[in-house]
């Protein structure tokens, strides 16, 4: 069966089939942010997490986002130009959809575009790397004088959480200015995970140590705690207060095990490739399926300067193997309806190629991002661009436009205002407005 086949099933047998043969420190605070809140203090159960289920206008409970860190060429993955003197080497392939046509190096994911709603009008104003990801993920520019909370932490601020044992936002392969609280307290910061082979590092209690000591131990450093509280009642020390008490509440939760990747088929674990980003998408599945509402992916490697066509040789079958194994598991267990899957970059890559050194340098005007799932049309092209693919010349997207879409499908208002310490007004999307044409 193909991967197109496999996301098809529906019934329980075909479900299991596809998951059969789809492959052809005692408290671990070292690996665990600043997450909880004070106000977790008084009370620890659902509600004063202040859990919310997702707003009735809501096409999506949670997102699974893959960040393509440094630059995807857009001429090179998902918005060809046959014929023309800027496209290169790279070969078209046809999909699922008529008259869509994306890389040969895509063949997995070629079957399944009928899921996807390719965007290819993306704009940014931005076209240096730091300033791009940051702008990509916040919808603000850079500044030195605030730093925006990312869409995982608007998400969580304005959506609450869905499991209050689980953190709300997980960052897997994080990088600088990528997910962020910004200048939300850090309860809304993400749980980093550097390794996704490895999970939660240290979140289990040493062998060595009995359930007798470990309470002593807890029951120590609680009055340890409360003395220092007590002389410096400050929100730093509060908040780091409260991670040991989340940190410590997770240790001993079921819902620990959603980090284990051990616990999924090795079959399953074949077919999304067995490296850092297809291993990355399986813990990302696991972890919406244990209600965490924003888990971001980032897979690097894509700022191609030099041997541009070489490298797509090497990064675009595992983006294609780790991307359509996902989306045909979500659809198989049927969490891909209200999951919502982006693919991002930056900004795209100049059609003209360098020829001295067979490289596509920055290209902020025109680049491709794709959305799946979570309500969004599959099947669709939004936006185009010229012949050569250097300029957007129909229905262009900026990124505040295409964060304030994913904003949308998870129901959340992107009128309310949220201040800043300084007293700021900051709103989820800045002044972008949700593409409404990409929702069935």
């Amino acid at each position: 069966m193909s991967f197109r086949d496999l996301a098809r099933s529906s019934d329980p047998e075909s479900r299991r089939s596809f998951l059969r043969g789809l492959a052809a420190s005692c408290l671990g605070l070292a690996s665990y942010p600043l997450i909880a809140s004070p106000a977790l203090a008084a009370a620890r159960d659902l509600a004063a997490f202040g859990a919310r289920s997702p707003a009735p206008t809501a096409t999506a409970r949670s997102v699974i986002y893959l960040y393509m860190s440094g630059g995807m060429s857009h001429l090179d993955t998902f918005d060809l130009k046959p014929g023309a003197e800027t496209q290169g080497p790279t070969l078209p392939l046809k999909t699922a959809v008529d008259d869509l046509f994306i890389s040969s190096q895509f063949e997995n994911l070629a079957g399944l575009m009928d899921r996807v709603a390719v965007i290819n009008g993306m704009f940014s104003s931005q076209g240096a790397h730091l300033q791009g990801r940051y702008k990509l993920h916040t919808g603000y520019d850079l500044r030195g004088t605030i730093a925006h909370p990312s869409l995982g932490a608007w998400l969580q601020k304005l959506g609450g959480r869905l499991n209050p044992n689980l953190p709300a936002h997980v960052a897997i392969n994080p990088e600088l200015h990528t997910a962020s609280a910004g200048f939300f307290p850090s309860e809304y910061a993400p749980l980093p995970i550097g390794d996704p082979e490895q999970g939660l590092a240290h979140a289990h209690r040493p062998e060595s140590v009995s359930d007798a000591a470990y309470q002593r131990r807890l029951a120590r450093l609680a009055r340890m705690n409360a003395a220092f509280r007590e002389k410096y009642d400050v929100t730093r020390v509060r908040d780091y207060d409260e991670m040991y008490a989340q940190a410590v509440k997770l240790m001993a939760s079921r819902d620990l095990a959603a980090f284990d990747l051990g616990a999924e088929d090795e079959d399953l674990r074949d077919a999304y490739g067995r490296n850092q980003f297809g291993q990355g998408c399986l813990l990302a599945r696991r972890l919406v399926e244990h209600d965490v509402r924003f888990v971001e992916v980032v897979m690097g490697g894509w700022d191609t300067h030099d041997e541009n066509f070489d490298r797509m040789e090497d990064l675009c079958p595992v983006l294609d193997r780790g991307l359509a194994a996902l989306l045909a598991d979500l659809e198989a267990r049927g969490l891909l309806e209200d999951t919502l899957v982006v693919l991002a970059t930056e900004f795209g890559r100049s059609p003209e190629i360098k020829s001295e050194r067979n490289g596509r340098d920055h290209h902020p005007k025109a680049f491709s991002c794709l959305l799946a799932g979570g309500g969004v049309k599959g099947g669709v092209r939004w936006g185009r661009t010229c012949e050569r693919g250097i300029d957007v010349v129909e229905n262009r997207v900026t990124v505040p436009d295409f964060n304030a879409t994913i904003a949308q499908a998870l129901g959340l208002p992107l009128d309310e205002v949220i201040h800043s310490a300084s007293g700021r007004p900051f709103t989820v999307a800045d002044k972008g407005q949700p593409v409404s044409g990409l929702f069935a």
